[in-house]
């Protein structure tokens, strides 16, 4: 299950974020998360609460911000959207596409007390 490590990666962007601004609880956590990005969003929330433990973001709440997949198409040359990897292009049908969105997972935003 990678989405641990996930948890643990935010938790240190969490605490080194804090120290740098000098903040001393976090109430919420927004992340962004790609459709495309291979991370189970049910998972992660398990994994955040579990790892957020005894940390400056103990009890925050957890906010997911789910970015559509993107690709683009070198057959037809047009940015179309994706459910997922090597999925068709839904214009014309050719496997040449290659994504160019959605495959992110990135710490958006903090709320702080």
């Amino acid at each position: 299950m990678h989405e641990m490590s996930l948890a643990e990666g935010i938790r240190q962007i969490v605490e080194d974020a804090g120290r740098a601004q000098g903040f001393r609880k976090v109430k919420t956590v927004v992340l962004e998360i790609g459709q495309l990005s291979s991370v189970e969003p049910e998972a992660l929330a398990f994994c955040f609460d579990v790892v957020m433990k005894d940390s400056i973001a103990d009890g925050a709440a957890l906010q997911i911000d789910a970015v559509p997949g993107q690709g683009w198409c070198m057959q037809c040359a047009a940015t179309v959207p994706i459910a997922a990897l090597y999925d068709p292009c839904p214009h014309c049908g050719s496997y040449q596409v290659q994504a160019t969105g959605g495959t992110e997972m990135r710490v958006k935003e903090l709320e702080i007390e």
